[in-house]
């Protein structure tokens, strides 16, 4: 079969399309690929029926359920498995057909025709065997869109398909916590059909795209609800970088109840819990570091972990995503679960993490203690804001200058060095903060302090956005102005699907003047990218000393 995938910014950039055509280079390969690809399209068909069935306010929670987790599924390092990813396709189609048999059944009860759906998501049935499905994909994936539609809308296409993923990613974290947000299941059901239209209008798709951020907006502050809610505000607090003597679990991801499991699972063990890469902030979160067995954050980002699992001398746990392939030095004590998965890796379900524990007490763990060594995290919304009249008195007293935001997602790409140069260069009399795995570019560097307050914040991960959006706004109505009218620079590191949707969520909100790097994405074709330029300022980066030197000029 034929593969295509751009959905990340890491992928390799050939000159036939801007693609990863043989290999992803996050690991997966043609079929696995393929087979997303037609994940998608069967969720497209379920998606029509939902939101046609949503107008007679039938709303089937499962089906919610199933199109986030299905969705998520498909992101950048997260689900490598085939056989499971094939489930799921089948899974999407029983589904369907039981919404669009829900739909008809209102429809005859209140005396409508219902509409006809004969062709395309809506009509698809799966092949039975996993050759036919490959060729399946063929028939409907980006190489077939992009001869029959163009770069430019396939490009759309793909803005709006990726945000989505990533909407779906922040949804499904906050089912897992128990809340759900009907507006946005409707919205996200209702952009599946609109996808299935395969529009060649432009203007639809930037539509899209602002409406895709709207609902990235809402399933943001549902996640932080869900977040709080479950585990409290978070507040600053050291977190352990250094190795403690014993026994070691490694939770790896973003899910906090899946941590929440383990630390439950592991008490009295005498087996110490590490958070890796995107769970740091999870020791900011009170009822979390209530564990006293939580004894730190081991390693960086998620582009380290084969080097740094390798170097774990403890079990590990991948939760929802951020996966490479696992080598074999570790490969009998790595988990996973949630959505994540990889051939061959054993997949926990129902949070039963009892060979999770068994691997941590076989393995040797860590054999001595070492030196003590911290950073401070935890300056979200409530933490931030609650020194708002600090920081404006500092502000206007011209002892604070400028804020930068200095966050996004990580990858192992060369050039991400610019954002550790940039951090570095930031004048004295300027704030910091950041979120994201970016962060680990240079959150384990002094940057000192303004008036008492640290100069740089860890407001926590792509996760945590709506925390800084509300600081964000909060200043501005501070200050009288609009959230442009700040001495505010955003500089965005962008990689996956996620980093996609909160883009798209900047752009919905009208915040403008975004720095993204290292690279665009190579979706966005230069006909779109213009488009985007002029209608939003964003700005490609260029260099550390050039981008500062306009951002202060102003």
């Amino acid at each position: 079969m034929s593969m295509f995938c751009y959905q990340c910014e890491q992928t390799t950039r050939t000159p036939m399309g801007l693609g990863c055509t043989i290999k992803g280079i996050c690991g997966k390969d043609d079929t696995t690929a393929g087979l997303q690809d037609l994940l998608v399209y069967a969720l497209q068909g379920l998606g029509i029926f939902a939101n046609e069935a949503r107008a007679f306010n039938i709303i089937d929670r499962e089906v919610d359920a199933f199109v986030v987790e299905a969705l998520f599924s498909t992101l950048t390092n997260v689900n490598f498995d085939p056989e499971r990813i094939k489930s799921l396709i089948l899974l999407a189609v029983d589904l369907r057909e039981r919404m669009k048999a829900r739909y008809e059944q209102a429809c005859n009860d209140n005396q409508q025709l219902p509409k006809t759906f004969t062709d395309g998501p809506a009509a698809f049935q799966p092949a039975g065997n996993m050759a036919d499905l490959t060729k399946q994909a063929d028939a409907i994936g980006f190489i077939k869109r992009r001869a029959t539609k163009g770069p430019d809308i396939t490009g759309l296409y793909g803005l709006v398909l990726f945000g989505l993923k990533g909407v779906a990613a922040y949804t499904d974290h906050a089912h897992v916590l128990g809340y759900d947000n009907n507006d946005v299941y409707a919205n996200i059901h209702a952009c599946l059909a609109f996808l299935a239209t395969e529009s060649s209008n432009l203007e639809d798709y930037l539509t899209w795209a602002l409406r895709v951020g709207e609902t990235n907006f809402k399933a943001l502050e549902l996640l932080d609800a869900a977040n709080t809610g479950n585990y409290g505000m978070p507040e600053p607090t050291n977190v352990r970088i250094t190795a403690v003597k014993g026994k070691a679990i490694l939770v790896s991801g973003h899910d906090l109840k899946d941590l929440e499991a383990i630390l439950q699972q592991t008490e009295g063990t005498g087996i110490h819990v590490y958070t890796h890469g995107e769970l740091l902030p999870a020791h900011a979160y009170p009822k979390l570091k209530a564990y006293t067995h939580l004894v730190g954050n081991y390693g960086g980002a998620w582009q380290d972990q084969q080097k740094e699992f390798a170097e774990f001398p403890g079990a590990i746990l991948v939760t929802t995503n951020c996966l490479i392939e696992p080598q074999a030095s570790y490969s009998n004590r790595i988990f996973t679960c949630g959505a994540v998965g990889w051939p061959g890796t054993l997949h926990i379900k129902n949070r039963e993490f009892k060979p999770v524990i068994e691997a941590a007490l076989k393995a040797p763990g860590f054999a001595e203690t070492s030196e003590g060594k911290f950073i401070t995290i935890g300056f979200a919304r409530n933490t931030v804001l609650g020194v708002a009249d600090q920081v404006i008195d500092a502000v206007k007293a011209g002892e604070i200058r400028h804020f930068f935001l200095i966050g996004g997602c990580d990858g192992a790409k060369p050039g991400r060095n610019y954002y550790t140069d940039f951090a570095q260069k930031v004048p004295e009399d300027c704030m910091i903060l950041t979120l994201g795995c970016g962060k680990y570019r240079f959150n384990k560097l002094d940057f000192g302090n303004i008036g008492g307050i640290p100069r740089l914040l860890d407001m926590g991960q792509c996760n945590d956005s709506y925390s800084a959006i509300q600081v964000a706004l909060a200043l501005a109505n501070a200050f009288n102005c609009g959230v442009n009218e700040l001495p505010l620079s955003l500089i965005v590191s962008w990689f996956e699907q996620k980093a996609a949707a909160v883009l798209l969520t900047l752009l919905y909100l009208g915040i403008k003047n975004i720095y993204l790097g290292p690279t665009l994405p190579a979706f966005l074709t230069p006909n779109v990218l213009k488009v985007l330029v002029e209608k939003f300022d964003l700005h490609p980066i260029s260099t550390p000393e050039a981008d500062l030197a306009k951002i202060l000029s102003k």
